[in-house]
C-alpha cells in the first residue's frame, strides 16, 4: 500500500489499552477531513470496547500534529464549504469528546504539535513528549486566532501572561520548557516516549477507571466553581464511587495486605 493510501489512522490493540496513531507522516499528520473521520472511528472504537481502560494518542513519523492541512482547507474553500464549520463539524466535537472520555487519554508527542495539534495534546488526560518534540500556536503567523479549546487550556495551564504570548508571539517551545512550565507532565528521551506511555496505559489498564475518570470531572469543574460548589462536585461524585465494586474491592485489597485486582469498566 503507497503512502497516500495508507489509512489516515492506526489502531493497536494491547492487553488493556490502545494505541491511536495519527498517520499521514509526509504531511506531518495534519488535519483533513479523512483524519478527522479516522479519529472519530477509532475513538468509536475505543470506547465500545470495554476491554480497553486507556488510550494512547501519538503520530506517525516525525511530528505529532502539524494542524489543519491548509491545502485540504483550500479543496473545502472550492467546494463551497466555509473553514470555519470545520469546528463544529470536527474540531470542537472532538474537544469535548476527549474531555468526557469513558478512560483516560494519554498523548505521547513524537515530534512538531502545531496549531490544532498542540492543542489536540493538550486535551488529552497526561502527555509525554519526547525531547525533540516542539509545541507551536501557529495562528497568528496565518491571521488567526487559537481555536480546538486552546483559547481554555493554555491559560489555565501556564497561566495568563504565557498564554497570550504563546498565542500572540506564535514562537515554538520545546518539550522540556513546556514540561518545566506545567503544559505538559514530562519530557522524554526520544527513544523512550512509547515505552513510558505504554508503562502509564498498563497502570491504568489496572487501575479504577471509574474514579480516575470522576478525578478528570471534578479538576474540570474546580476551574470554574467556588469552593462550595466544589465541596458539591466531590460530594457527589464520591457518593457515586462508595460501594462500586472496585471501591470494595480496593478496600478489601488494603486490609488484607495485596494488589488490588480493579475491574474497570467490565
Amino acid at each position: 500500500m503507497s503512502t497516500s493510501e495508507a489509512a489516515p489512522v492506526l489502531t493497536s490493540t494491547h492487553a488493556g489499552f490502545r494505541t491511536i496513531t495519527l498517520n499521514r507522516p509526509e504531511r506531518l499528520n495534519s488535519f483533513t477531513e479523512a483524519l478527522h473521520l479516522g479519529l472519530r472511528a477509532a475513538l468509536d472504537a475505543a470506547e465500545a470496547d470495554t476491554a480497553c481502560r486507556a488510550v494512547i494518542l501519538t503520530g506517525a513519523g516525525r511530528g505529532f500534529c502539524a494542524g489543519q492541512d491548509l491545502a485540504d482547507s483550500a479543496a473545502s474553500s472550492a467546494s463551497g464549504a466555509k473553514p470555519v464549520d470545520r469546528l463544529e463539524l470536527y474540531y470542537n466535537p472532538l474537544i469535548r469528546r476527549l474531555a468526557a472520555f469513558p478512560v483516560p487519554v494519554i498523548c505521547a508527542v513524537n515530534g512538531v504539535a502545531a496549531g490544532a495539534g498542540a492543542n489536540l495534546a493538550l486535551a488529552c488526560d497526561i502527555v509525554i513528549a519526547a525531547h525533540s518534540a516542539k509545541f507551536l500556536q501557529a495562528f497568528a503567523k496565518i491571521g488567526l486566532m487559537p481555536d480546538a479549546g486552546g483559547t481554555w487550556t493554555l491559560p489555565r495551564l501556564v497561566g495568563p501572561a504565557r498564554a497570550r504570548a504563546l498565542a500572540m508571539l506564535a514562537e515554538p517551545i520545546d518539550a522540556t520548557t513546556a514540561a518545566s512550565w506545567g503544559m505538559i507532565y514530562q519530557a522524554v528521551e526520544d527513544v523512550r516516549l512509547m515505552e513510558t506511555a505504554e508503562a502509564m496505559a498498563r497502570k491504568f489498564a489496572a487501575a479504577p477507571t471509574g474514579a480516575l475518570v470522576a478525578i478528570r470531572a471534578a479538576l474540570n469543574a474546580s476551574e470554574t466553581n467556588t469552593l462550595d460548589q466544589q465541596l458539591e462536585v466531590e460530594r457527589v461524585g464520591q457518593g457515586r464511587l462508595i460501594g462500586t465494586p472496585d471501591n470494595v474491592e480496593g478496600i478489601k485489597a488494603f486490609l488484607e495486605k495485596r494488589s488490588p485486582r480493579f475491574t474497570g469498566r467490565g
